[in-house]
């Protein structure tokens, strides 16, 4: 094989450290949201995206710290985004609830698709470390729609529970937008959940 013809390895354009590193961390979600995280490793995160191992490596110290720092930055992203779609003020109105926080809902899943599937479709093979990261920031938002419903069906119900059944509803509403966004629309979904708002209304 003369030096022309031999397959050359891929060249990677320099770049300031943290948009390095923002690319590496984008392509590990990628690979994660393709094959699992069976799947990831230095190099298959190396090739997502167009880079040799030394370039990962110059980035980070190695896998472990790699995937730290893509779960710090996903649940960052992840509770941002759900915080700015929920209410914020002390609601009274269940059917206003659902009105304000059904079609932002639905937005924020079709802008990050592959965050949210990673949440909501979290494969058998999730690390440890990540189930109890998902599973703290579940409680966040428990703790959020317990006060919802408090404010909205009074002191008398049990708000924790209502919350687990809420949180179990909002999940699989979801899941259902992943896998077909134009079936499950925010108009539809938004319908269904304001009439079991109606229902729980005194």
């Amino acid at each position: 094989m003369t030096q022309q013809t031999r397959k050359r390895r891929p060249y990677a354009a320099r770049m300031p450290i943290e948009e390095r590193r923002t690319q590496l961390l984008d392509a590990a979600l990628r690979v994660i949201d393709r094959d699992g995280y069976d799947g990831v490793s230095i190099d298959a995160i190396a090739k997502e995206a167009g880079v040799t191992r030394p370039v990962v490596y110059g980035a980070f110290d190695g896998l472990g710290p790699l995937l730290t720092a893509l779960l710090d930055r996903q649940q960052q992203r992840a509770i941002t985004q759900l915080f700015a779609a929920l209410p914020t003020e002390t609601a009274t109105d269940a059917v206003a609830v659902v009105d304000l926080s059904g079609p932002r809902l639905h937005q924020m899943l079709l802008d990050d698709p592959v965050t949210w599937r990673a949440i909501l479709q979290s494969p058998a093979n999730v690390p440890e470390v990540v189930r109890a990261r998902i599973e703290a920031d579940r409680q966040q938002v428990r703790t959020i729609i317990e006060g919802l419903v408090t404010g909205v069906l009074g002191p008398k119900v049990d708000a924790p529970v209502m919350a687990h059944g809420i949180i179990a509803l909002l999940e699989h509403f979801g899941r259902l937008v992943l896998d077909d966004p134009e079936e499950y629309d925010a108009a539809r979904l938004t319908a269904a959940a304001r009439a079991l708002a109606a229902s729980w209304t005194p």
